[in-house]
């Protein structure tokens, strides 16, 4: 089987795809140690695809934890060149409320601790990679049309705040993350984006958004609501993602 060149990341809420047809499943062993779950490589309507749990199968692994650079280097080896990455966020746009979707084109990190680079040694040459826009141009564009051909709003430009989690967000942070520019905030964006940029993949976001953000609403935040957000949701990440798919498949063949 030719080697997979696009990547799915399935964060909450996707742990696995409907519809790809697995012919290999691979724990693969990088340098950085194992991924969170076993890459799973198919066939999903006619174009080779490699999808990965960001969080483990079964949902285990809290933001902080994952081996961010076990995952992207993993979908590396294995021949992907770019990545879907699928991220439950809390909206802070006004447009942004429970079960609605964004295609952010910026990001700010507020995450500490992570280990968050491959250059975090002597053992090769040190690269400044450029990281003005973090998110691919081309993947966007992809998953933008699909929006639009499937009749689904999205917010078409935003900026992700990355934190630290797994705990969420106080009130006046989230009054900080606004005044800063952020239109939402999720625990996973950083640092998968900036890896994926040091080992020049294309990587783009597909964010669902599964509450409203501390203090945007008087009421407090509830498992239930976000449960409830991604069953609705979650139906437009899947439409959204088979039409994207299929066109950046076109693209890259």
């Amino acid at each position: 089987m030719t080697q997979a060149m696009i990547g799915i990341i399935g964060g909450t809420g996707l742990t696995t795809l409907s519809g790809l047809a697995i012919q290999d499943t691979r724990w693969i062993d990088t340098q950085y140690g194992e991924p969170s779950a076993a890459i799973s490589i198919g066939d999903y309507h006619g174009f080779n695809l490699a999808f990965l749990a960001r969080h483990g199968d079964p949902h285990q692994i809290p933001p902080h934890l994952i081996n961010y650079r076990a995952n992207i280097m993993a979908l590396k080896q294995v021949g992907v060149s770019h990545i879907i990455a699928v991220n439950a966020v809390g909206g802070i746009h006004p447009s942004l409320g429970p079960a609605e979707i964004a295609i952010p084109d910026q990001i700010i990190d507020y995450t500490h601790g992570r280990i968050h680079t491959y250059y975090d040694d002597s053992s090769k040459n040190l690269e400044h990679v450029d990281f003005s826009f973090p998110y691919s141009r081309t993947i966007r564009k992809c998953l933008l049309d699909a929006a639009e051909s499937e009749s689904l709003s999205v917010l078409n430009t935003a900026v992700y705040g990355a934190t630290q989690g797994p705990r969420l967000e106080t009130a006046a942070e989230i009054r900080k993350y606004r005044q800063d520019g952020c239109d939402m905030v999720g625990m996973t964006g950083m640092p998968e984006a900036a890896l994926a940029r040091e080992l020049s993949m294309e990587y783009a976001c597909l964010a669902l958004s599964v509450n409203w953000a501390a203090g945007i609403t008087p009421e407090i935040i509830t498992m239930a609501e976000i449960e409830a957000a991604i069953d609705t949701g979650m139906s437009k990440v899947r439409t959204i993602l088979e039409n994207a798919l299929q066109r950046l498949a076109a693209d890259l063949r």
